[in-house]
């Protein structure tokens, strides 16, 4: 009885371990993930598009890009990204308040790493 356990025991284990390694899945590089802007002015936006490839298996679709706050907004591309193309998520600053910031983007996908944060900074003259 002992050996059929294990016997069956190391089966599962097997059949896990095919599965994992057989299901395709997206993953995100980014050219870079933060962007400074540097010295910037009062009320005059700020935009930046983050440039991305798939470097996985299977298309990548995002779901979502969330700013940190209502005084930024995102486009992303919206059509899923096949495996060794690429796609960009543009990014809107209003500048609207005096001094440095600190802004981050998160991002909800169907990728190895589901969610990825971005970030812009810079200072509002």
């Amino acid at each position: 009885m002992k050996k059929r356990t294990l016997g069956i025991l190391a089966t599962f284990v097997a059949i896990i371990g095919f599965v994992s390694m057989a299901v395709a899945i997206g993953e995100f590089k980014f050219e870079k993930e933060t962007h400074d802007f540097g010295n910037i002015p009062h009320n005059k936006p700020a935009s930046y598009s983050f440039q991305f490839s798939n470097t996985g298996d299977a298309p990548i679709i995002i779901n979502e890009v969330k700013p940190s706050c209502g005084c930024s907004v995102a486009e992303f591309t919206k059509t899923p990204i096949k495996p060794g193309d690429t796609g960009n998520v543009s990014v809107t600053y209003n500048a609207a308040a005096r001094g440095p910031f600190t802004k981050q983007f998160t991002i909800k996908s169907n990728t190895k790493t589901p969610i990825k944060t971005l970030t812009i900074k810079g200072n509002v003259e």
